[in-house]
């Protein structure tokens, strides 16, 4: 079974030399392999989203992290970005959509931040992506124009643009009502079965995370065995 992500041994601490020094992850290892769907779930304060970070590239760790193949933990920041940009897609429970932007040129910006500029193709994946996340036809209204339910649609298209190999969202459906948290779930899982793109979902729904393949539960910054 090729893995998409290796963790090996990984901890974070935060102000490190200091009488406030705290470690929030106590040595974590974990695997996910190409095209799996795994929640990942535990109390607040537990240390999911300083995981999600980590695994996302954007905080530093100790201990071996490798994605894609290449150990991120040796890497400089500008090769870091590089691998983020081609390897990752996020989803956050809230979307940060550019207020100014377009739908399509929400979805477009990851392509025009790794290409330079906006290309026909680029924009041609992206009215393809919005249309597949049912927003046909909204792709050139702002963000203000659509509903908390459709701005997050935008944003799993905006995650996808890039066709990354793993996808992090991070209670990608925390803000939304119950149904239209089913909608962006299955929408995640859509594109995980055709694309092939392995995700990691943080969630407190226990309903989602039971329809996952997997379920990881981080209790004190240590993995711990689903009850």
């Amino acid at each position: 079974m090729n893995h998409i992500l290796q963790l090996h041994n990984i901890r974070k601490r935060y102000n490190p030399g200091t009488p406030v020094e705290t470690e929030v992850l106590h040595g974590i290892d974990m695997v996910l392999a190409e095209a799996e769907f795994v929640s990942l779930t535990g109390p607040s304060g537990s240390g999911k989203s300083t995981l999600l970070n980590i695994i996302g590239l954007l905080e530093r760790p100790t201990g071996e992290l490798t994605i894609a193949g290449q150990r991120a933990d040796q890497l400089d920041d500008a090769a870091l970005t590089r691998l983020r940009g081609r390897t990752i897609g996020f989803v956050f429970q809230f979307h940060h959509l550019l207020p100014a932007f377009t739908a399509l040129e929400n979805v477009m910006l990851p392509s025009i931040i790794e290409h330079g500029q906006a290309t026909a193709e680029a924009e041609a994946f992206g009215l393809e992506l919005l249309d597949r996340v049912g927003l046909k036809g909204a792709e050139h209204k702002q963000p203000g124009e659509l509903s908390g339910g459709m701005q997050q649609r935008v944003a799993i298209a905006r995650a996808l643009a890039l066709q990354p190999r793993l996808i992090l969202a991070d209670e990608p459906t925390g803000n939304l009502d119950t149904v239209t948290a089913d909608e962006v779930f299955a929408l995640l899982r859509e594109f995980n079965q055709d694309h092939g793109s392995a995700c990691l979902i943080v969630t407190h729904d226990p309903r989602l995370a039971a329809r996952c393949d997997r379920q990881i539960v981080l209790v004190d910054g240590q993995l711990t065995t689903p009850t």
